[in-house]
């Protein structure tokens, strides 16, 4: 034998006893590996189920441990009224069929080289829950994944929705199939995801034989998160929405977006959360006709965490179930709260205002052809010197600022009343001219003519500022109280003239 197939044959001897000495290794450490994991993710779908009539778990049901490979299987329990009156006890059952590392054989043919403890093929087994996902494709197991888990604890990998197509009397889903992938940290501290689906199609019939019909195509997803110390993640998630369309109504009418986005931010400071979320929609159509496009952003600072995650609580506990009762048509349970709790949400409502939170609609827009309206909000939170102050005073206490400003364009109230009328089947190009004219001149001579607003050249204007215990609106100074008066004779007046 010449001395390169020596040296050949000693580097694949040595690889085979690495691998055979690292895969027994594995395999001791797969199942406390798998239980911590399972413990951990029970936590995470406790937390997101607070607060609803439903809980979720995850059990190992078993674990068939060999040299180089295992496979496990797990059942995923849902149960409660929150799955629907047909899905109140479900269970979704998976197979798991594990490669041993370092060096696993699908890595290494891959010519995937760095080490890992294990590389996890996990799929959807069929039972009675599934059994029509299975139908619909093609009695292939609709959602698989690979996982591979590192020594220091870390994952990353991707989850696989198979294409389907579902059809009966009432409903039709046709689904492209969808991609995530995902890199998390050791107990999920740091998790990035990356996600894309090309296209879904549902459509159904209610019970007063309406049909709706939904196209979304052209889905992007992004997160990049890190856990806090308070058990919550923060961090960056980007959603984008290509073609969105929408059929709906009585008269089928369609409703179409284009280049929907959104995209948020969240941070922490020692006790502090702040956050922020923009929403974009590029072309917006009714009708097949163009309405135009859209914007919003929105944003909260100095909220105190502890105090806010006291008061979520309670809400989930004692607010959220009155909520799901009423969204169900059942009766309603009387909120109670007993005097500890009544005592805990004040401390805590105490506290949450003394960080001064505040929140911001920075843009709320509209932008038509020939005109863009545009609303922008800030609104500061300071704590009382007493809850049990007259509401007007207390009113005054606890806002300690607030500035709001409305633009309304008249072109785009114009663009806007005109597409109505062609909707409503106006087609002589000089009615809807006339009729989209009197809307604009209509709603500005009652803005104006209420004191409620200003005309600055085009645009309807109104402003309102306050901050310490006065109000400055549309550039008049009065009292809270005056402004109070001021509105309400205004409303009322409009109201009495209808």
């Amino acid at each position: 034998m010449n001395k390169p197939a020596v040296v050949l044959l000693g580097i694949v001897v040595a690889i085979g006893a690495i691998s055979a000495g690292g895969a027994w290794y594995t395999g001791k450490q797969l199942e406390p590996v798998l239980q911590t994991a399972i413990q951990d993710a029970n936590k995470e779908l406790q937390t997101s189920m607070a607060g609803v009539d439903g809980t979720v778990t995850l059990e190992l049901v078993s674990l068939d441990r060999q040299l180089f490979s295992s496979t496990a299987h797990y059942r995923l329990k849902a149960q409660g009224a929150v799955f629907g009156e047909n899905h109140q006890d479900t269970e979704l059952l998976f197979v798991d069929h594990i490669e041993h590392g370092p060096l696993p054989f699908s890595r290494l043919v891959s010519l995937k080289w760095l080490p890992v403890m294990a590389t996890s093929h996990y799929e959807l087994e069929k039972n009675p829950t599934t059994e029509k996902w299975f139908a619909a494709s093609k009695d292939v197991s609709p959602l698989k994944g690979v996982a591979n888990i590192g020594y220091d604890r870390s994952v990353t990998g991707n989850i696989e929705l198979l294409p389907l197509e579902l059809k009966d009397d009432k409903s039709a889903v046709s689904f492209s199939g969808a991609n995530l992938d995902f890199d998390s940290t050791a107990e999920g501290k740091k998790v990035k995801a990356s996600g894309y689906m090309d296209s879904l199609k549902v459509s159904v019939v209610d019970a007063n034989n309406a049909k709706l019909d939904a196209e979304l195509s052209g889905l992007t997803i992004a997160s990049n998160l890190e856990k806090t110390t308070f058990g919550f993640y923060t961090g960056q998630n980007t959603v984008e929405l290509t073609n969105t369309k929408v059929t709906f109504g009585p008269q089928q009418a369609v409703l179409t977006l284009k280049n929907f986005e959104q995209k948020d931010s969240s941070e922490t400071k020692d006790n502090n959360l702040a956050g922020r979320v923009d929403y974009k929609i590029d072309e917006i159509g009714y009708q097949g006709k163009p309405v135009g496009s859209a914007a919003m952003a929105v944003s909260m600072k100095n909220v105190d965490i502890p105090s806010m995650l006291v008061l979520t609580k309670l809400y989930q506990e004692k607010v959220q179930p009155a909520q799901a009762a009423a969204a169900a048509g059942k009766p309603v349970p009387e909120l109670q709260l007993t005097e500890a709790e009544q005592a805990l949400a004040q401390a805590n409502v105490d506290q949450l205002l003394a960080a001064k939170p505040q929140v911001a609609v920075e843009n709320l827009s509209l932008k038509t052809t020939n005109g863009e309206s545009r609303f922008n909000l800030v609104l500061d939170l300071a704590k009382p010197s007493s809850m049990d102050l007259p509401p007007v005073e207390l009113g005054k206490q606890i806002v300690a600022l607030l500035d709001a400003n409305l633009s309304l364009s008249k072109p785009m109230i114009q663009d806007v009343a005109g597409l109505q009328a062609q909707i409503g089947g106006v087609t002589d190009p000089k009615a809807i001219e006339q009729q989209s004219q009197a809307a604009s001149e209509m709603i500005s001579g009652m803005a104006v003519g209420t004191q409620l607003a200003t005309l600055v050249g085009t645009d309807i204007v109104s402003k309102l500022h306050y901050a310490n215990n006065e109000v400055t609106f549309n550039g008049q100074k009065m009292t809270v109280e005056q402004f109070i008066g001021f509105v309400l004779g205004k409303f009322g007046a409009v109201s009495g003239a209808q």
